[in-house]
């Protein structure tokens, strides 16, 4: 059974009905994806997280910015703790 139809243009366009925009969370800049399934051809949304999403996702909690002294003397901790003499 059918959601809906769309009418193709000649300059081989479509339009997505508001009902396959609703159930596929579809909004402006959205891709959809073709695939060819047997003797079908089936239309699915692609990508549906960006990387932005993804790393929101990961880290939820982004640590606060450092200053530009608070980032030297992490460095220097750093440089000396790595490369001090034993």
């Amino acid at each position: 059974m059918a959601i809906a139809q769309s009418k193709l243009t000649a300059q081989g366009q479509i339009s997505v009905p508001v009902e396959v925009r609703r159930r596929l969370g579809l909004s402006p800049g959205s891709v959809l994806e073709w695939e060819e399934q047997g003797d079908e051809i089936v239309v699915r949304r692609a990508g549906r997280y960006t990387s932005e999403d993804l790393h929101r996702a990961l880290f939820p909690n982004p640590p606060k910015p450092l200053t530009l002294e608070e980032m030297k003397e992490g460095i220097e901790k750093y440089v000396k703790g790595r490369y001090a003499r034993r």
